[in-house]
């Protein structure tokens, strides 16, 4: 997949997906596939736009925390099918007007001949652009356009502030409907103090990936792929208050692994469900008791 952070002319024609796509949820990626799915069908190029960093955090110095890294953002893309995709600092593009970012961006920058977006999506200086005004300027420069309807799960919208919500409250099956996927992340392993590999349970350590919503800080039942194979796993997010951490980690320990070491490689780790608030235990006895009844509620619950 081919990444361009300039407004550089394209040669060939595009089907164009159009949204800053925090988290890639159900909505976003009925937006993606209808772009790569046009492209795929008239022989175009299937891309994306979107931003670099929030446009809240250029404009007012904040932003909610995102769902998932860009890196992570990236890797979904193309999982979806996407060949190219635009990822441009929305301070380069935050004084076009309506017009001027579909006449000058779309048409003559991206050579688009289609473009989507979701229903709330907004563009041009002051975000007064809307789905309807894009379509308006998009026949205008001759450009054809979806936009895609509103979402639900349960009755109610589909959202990336409703994820971020969800996983902040340790609703792991509600945020993970909604991205239709599992709820996790990419992360390189790092080197732990080897305390589980004492107490015979032998982990691995990933750090909390910074600027992202933190879930509440406990056990959670969890998969990591290595090799392409999932093995179940008991996770602690925090800063293990029994032992003690300066910084948050992803502590893991998969029972039923028994390969290679793994540090250094980077690994998917995904969420099932809340099992546990993180608490500090007396002793490193009452700790090892602790996992391994979380072990039992886990591993009994499949």
């Amino acid at each position: 997949m081919e990444i361009i952070k300039e407004l550089i002319h394209s040669k060939e024609y595009t089907s164009i997906a159009l949204g800053y796509f925090d988290g890639v949820h159900m909505g976003h990626k009925a937006v993606i596939r209808e772009a790569v799915e046009y492209a795929e069908k008239n022989s175009l190029v299937p891309a994306v736009f979107t931003l670099l960093q929030s446009p809240r955090l250029v404009l007012f110095g904040e932003a909610p925390k995102n769902i998932i890294s860009l890196e992570d953002k990236l890797d979904v893309f193309e999982r979806l099918g996407v060949k190219r995709v635009y990822l441009i600092d929305f301070r380069t593009i935050r004084h076009f007007d309506a017009e001027a970012f579909v006449r000058d961006i779309l048409k003559d920058c991206f050579n688009s001949k289609h473009t989507g977006c979701g229903f709330n999506y907004h563009f041009g200086n002051g975000a007064y652009g809307n789905g309807e005004i894009l379509s308006k300027l998009c026949r205008k420069y001759g450009i054809s356009e979806t936009t895609q309807t509103q979402l639900c799960y349960n009755n109610i919208p589909i959202s990336s502030t409703r994820i971020r919500q969800c996983i902040s409250q340790g609703d792991i099956s509600s945020a993970s409907a909604m991205l239709g996927r599992k709820y996790g992340f990419s992360l390189p392993v790092i080197h732990g103090r080897q305390l589980g590999r004492k107490l015979g349970f032998p982990t691995l350590n990933q750090r909390f990936p910074d600027g992202l919503i933190q879930p509440p800080f406990g056990v959670y039942s969890s998969y990591v792929k290595v090799d392409n194979k999932l093995y179940k796993g008991i996770s602690n997010i925090g800063m293990k208050p029994t032992v003690g951490s300066d910084e948050v980690l992803i502590e893991t320990w998969m029972p039923e692994y028994s390969g290679r070491e793994l540090y250094g490689e980077k690994l998917e780790i995904c969420f099932d469900s809340f099992i546990r608030h993180e608490k500090k235990f007396n002793s490193l006895d009452d700790l090892k008791a602790a996992i391994l009844n979380d072990k039992n509620i886990i591993f009994n619950n499949d």
